[in-house]
């Protein structure tokens, strides 16, 4: 059978036998963006992206939602991703995916003109300590906080993400060195306003505005994610917000058909990136399900155009 558009979830997520709420959350947003594409009159069918069976130059295109377990089986995935390439087109691209997938991504907008955080980029294999790399971030890139977050330049879900303070560098010194060994980390300046006031995430449909919501972390916490206990709430943005996200969308290789824009308060009071999600991000449909029909009609369109 022919498809036009393959979803892709996590094998977890194909028929899961335990529904927790996070599990319902993912089904229902996946169902949202089946039927989407189906209302357009587009076949579809939704598929983990490691299935061993699944023949994928039957579909003409690959759409990434719920791949949530690709930054905890990297290499394999990044396989996966090549050998599908040659067999079918992604949405988003695969450009905009090879492009996104890592956080270095943040040099290309910074040069653009985007304001992001204070990053440091250390690459793997690198010999200097947490302690050096801190004194470097301050003598050398103008760091001037005493607190940093600290984590890998492919992740998701906050994973091995630490908040650090000067006085708890040497507690971090091992990790440190274990996972420079294994990948590219990246140290930021903390910024204390998504803390006190929260991220907001975007949603930029074909360069076009569809709906927000605020992520808030936990009492106690600097992660906003739902995994740690953080929370989300439908947000109805400024005219300046939204101005952001779209530029910070328009700066991208290319128009993505989806894009999430994470965007903060900075130390200073300016508005800031946190990230440019344009591979696999939650876009809660579930909090606006029209957004789901904007999506579908922006891929319907491209695959007319093919």
């Amino acid at each position: 059978m022919k498809f036009d558009v393959v979803v892709l979830t996590d094998h977890r997520y194909v028929a899961p036998e335990k529904k927790t709420p996070y599990i319902e959350n993912v089904l229902q947003e996946d169902r949202l963006v089946l039927e989407a594409l189906q209302s357009q009159g587009l076949k579809t069918v939704r598929k983990a992206w490691d299935d061993p069976d699944f023949d994928w130059s039957t579909t003409k295109y690959a759409l990434f939602r719920t791949t949530w377990d690709y930054f905890d089986r990297y290499a394999e995935f990044s396989n996966w991703l090549d050998r599908a390439s040659q067999q079918t087109k992604f949405i988003n691209p695969k450009k905009l995916i090879y492009w996104n997938i890592d956080k270095h991504y943040l040099k290309d907008l910074l040069i653009a003109g985007v304001n992001i955080p204070r990053t440091v980029f250390i690459e793997q294999g690198a010999t200097p300590t947490l302690a050096e790399t801190i004194k470097i971030s301050k003598s050398e890139h103008g760091f001037t906080s005493s607190e940093y977050i600290l984590k890998p330049c492919v992740s998701g879900a906050a994973r091995h993400t630490y908040k650090i303070d000067d006085s708890k560098v040497g507690d971090h010194e091992a990790i440190f060195k274990q996972l420079v060994c294994e990948e590219a980390m990246m140290l930021q300046e903390f910024q204390h306003h998504i803390v006190s006031e929260g991220e907001i995430s975007m949603m930029v449909f074909n360069g076009a505005f569809t709906h927000a919501v605020l992520k808030i972390a936990k009492p106690g916490d600097f992660r906003v994610q739902d995994d740690f206990g953080g929370t989300v709430h439908p947000y109805s943005p400024s005219a300046e917000q939204i101005e952001f996200a779209k530029s910070v969308v328009q700066t991208a290789p290319e128009l993505p058909v989806y894009a999430r824009v994470d965007i903060f308060k900075d130390n200073n009071g300016k508005w800031a990136l946190a990230e440019l999600e344009i591979f696999e991000p939650e876009l809660w449909f579930r909090l606006n399900p029209v957004a789901a029909n904007v999506l579908a009609k922006g891929i319907r369109e491209t695959i007319a155009f093919d």
